[in-house]
């Protein structure tokens, strides 16, 4: 099967392009991109899609690189092919913004081809990297410690904004885009910086990869399957990873909490992924996130770890193991609440705590003298019921303060709100957000959905009766 044929089948396989799209052909002049524009010329009429072309000089080369972009410009009018071009003074732009060579030319580079793609109306963009430079990638990664998602090298096609790289030739080799070259009897240009052993990628293609080949003549071919297993496991336990988040990881003011008990539960390889895929959703990079700092997480959640621990992940990330629950949380959230208190008067109904991610709802009800107390069921962690007429107007609704306490039935004397907090395992980074309820004499009532005071109880006496419940707008904001 010739290239064109193998390309078509592959594109097909792969979804790389539809019937009436517009692609951009990304040509530097050497070898492989021409080899791909011309490629790509002759399957445009049988598939049905328009071609178009763009080509950056970087004004790294000089006299060789308008040599390479006049090339391009010549390959375009014979082939028919419309052209965008550009030149860019790098070295300039490299010395105002102290970037390194590779990651200007790069971003430079691949700002026009998006520019491109949008005045000709393209939605993809065509790049010729190739089984070769597949090998090399993979190579790299692994001398630099990549993991599962790193070794899976470049993928076949890749949304960016609003059009989509394919790379057409990633399973075919150099030496195959050399022979049609040559078959074709076309023309290339060759780049004399690739020979430079400076660049970190020449090094792997001139020296590594042929000391491999003398152990394993088919390296190349090897890394490449590597690549093509690791993409598809990858995907997959990005998929599982996906699952778990939705199935078991809990969104919270400020970020996201999950049972220990569901996260040991998960095989280790989707624990350490669903840890990466929830610092993503935080806003932490993902090539900013070392397999260090993922494992530290994941211990900090095992038997035998501290039950309750924090550990920075990043870009104002927290992770924290508080007992049994764990949460990753940005920003203030992660840290201390500057607090809040609200006033309550004898005819409020309801109070909203935006601090607090919920509301606090006051029922009032009568009782004739001689009618049965109010069910068992009444009061929960989250209700509470009092006396109305023990209680003195208006009510604090407030953030802890330093110094709380709160009166216990059965306990002679108060208890700090503090150890309160720790007996009932709540978590440190809720506590500054849990509503209190004090009335006008300065005596805790309740702490909304952990433990009410002795203050105020229904009794055989009580006319008149407070109810005070708290509804979450989140789910679980304090194991409530």
């Amino acid at each position: 099967m010739d290239l064109a044929a193998r390309i078509r089948r592959t594109a097909e396989r792969e979804g790389l392009w539809q019937p009436g799209d517009t692609i951009l052909a990304a040509v530097s002049g050497g070898p492989d991109s021409t080899a791909m524009l011309h490629l790509l010329r002759r399957l445009s009429g049988e598939c049905g899609f328009r071609l178009a072309a763009a080509h950056v000089n970087h004004g790294f080369r000089g006299e060789e690189s308008a040599r390479e972009a006049e090339f391009v410009r010549r390959l375009c009018e014979e082939l028919g092919v419309p052209l965008d071009a550009v030149e860019y003074d790098l070295p300039s732009y490299i010395e105002e913004t102290g970037m390194n060579a590779q990651a200007a030319a790069r971003e430079k580079r691949y700002a026009f081809l998006r520019s491109a793609a949008a005045r000709r109306g393209a939605s993809r963009i065509a790049l010729a990297h190739h089984a070769d430079d597949q090998a090399e990638t993979v190579l790299m990664r692994l001398l630099r410690g990549a993991g599962t998602s790193g070794i899976a090298g470049m993928p076949m096609k890749r949304r960016e904004g609003n059009v989509e790289l394919i790379r057409p030739l990633l399973r075919i080799s150099k030496l195959e885009l050399l022979q049609y070259c040559a078959r074709e009897g076309l023309g290339y240009c060759e780049d004399s910086s690739n020979r430079k052993t400076v660049y970190f990628r020449n090094a792997v293609r001139l020296e590594i990869l042929p000391f491999l080949e003398r152990y394993n003549p088919n390296v190349s071919a090897s890394l490449v399957r590597l690549a093509e297993i690791s993409r598809a496991e990858d995907d997959f336990l990005t998929r599982e990873a996906e699952r778990a988040m939705a199935g078991l990881v809990r969104r919270e003011q400020g970020g996201f909490a999950m049972e220990r008990g569901a996260f040991l539960g998960l095989h280790v390889a989707l624990q350490r992924r669903l840890i990466t895929l929830i610092l993503i959703y935080l806003g932490v990079e993902k090539g900013a996130i070392p397999f260090e700092r993922i494992d530290a997480i994941r211990e900090a959640a095992a038997e035998g770890s501290p039950t309750t621990s924090v550990i920075e992940a990043g870009r104002g990330v927290r992770f924290l193991r508080e007992y049994d629950v764990l949460r990753w949380m940005t920003g203030d959230a992660a840290g201390d609440d500057a607090g809040f208190e609200y006033e309550v008067t004898a005819d409020v109904r309801e109070l909203a705590i935006p601090e607090a991610g919920g509301r606090l709802v006051f029922r009032r009800m009568l009782r004739a003298a001689g009618e049965p107390l109010p069910s068992p069921g009444a009061e929960s962690r989250c209700a509470a019921l009092f006396d109305e007429d023990a209680v003195a107007y208006p009510l604090r609704v407030r953030s802890r303060r330093p110094g709380d306490r709160m009166r216990l039935a059965g306990l002679n004397g108060s208890k700090k709100v503090q150890d309160i907090f720790v007996d009932g395992k709540v978590a440190r980074a809720m506590r500054n957000r849990i509503p209190l309820v004090a009335d006008a004499e300065g005596r805790l009532l309740w702490i909304a959905g952990i433990r009410r005071s002795a203050d105020a109880p229904v009794t055989e006496d009580t006319t008149r009766i407070l109810r005070i419940e708290w509804q979450d707008d989140t789910l679980e904001v304090w194991r409530c």
